[in-house]
């Protein structure tokens, strides 16, 4: 079974709870991102994704200057580089996301894991589809 680490993205970025959400946004688009981990004091406090841009700021009509710790998805969930594609599918399912941070056993971050990442091996599309069933059945 293929690790984490040999799949995810390691080019992951890091934004400040006191960053703006245009400024967030902006991130996103140019690397590309639908997630990135919120840091603070060198620890991650949060995620905030593409959606929570859209649902908790653009559909309540918060201006573009709106902070990303007000609208951030407080807490992370996040698996180990060492831990399986099935584990990371598993756990996507469960927390219902479509991406993970990735860290080490010493807890840094290390890469971002993506559900779309697990497809491009034919031995690990089984899990993936499975987790991706899971996410999209309306709560």
């Amino acid at each position: 079974m293929q690790k984490l680490k040999d799949l995810m993205s390691r080019d992951v970025k890091v934004v400040s709870p006191d960053m703006s959400i245009q400024d967030a946004a902006k991130q996103m688009r140019e690397g590309d991102f639908g997630m990135l981990p919120v840091g603070e004091n060198d620890r991650m406090i949060g995620t905030i994704t593409d959606r929570d841009i859209a649902m908790r700021a653009v559909a309540e009509g918060k201006d573009s200057s709106t902070k990303v710790r007000d609208v951030m998805s407080e807490g992370i969930d996040w698996v180990f580089e060492d831990e399986t594609v099935e584990d990371a599918a598993k756990m996507m399912s469960q927390r219902q996301v479509r991406r993970l941070p990735v860290v080490d056993r010493n807890k840094r971050l290390v890469g971002i894991v993506a559900l779309g990442d697990f497809a491009v091996e034919s031995s690990e599309i089984r899990p993936a589809a499975e987790a991706l069933s899971e996410i999209s059945k309306p709560s």
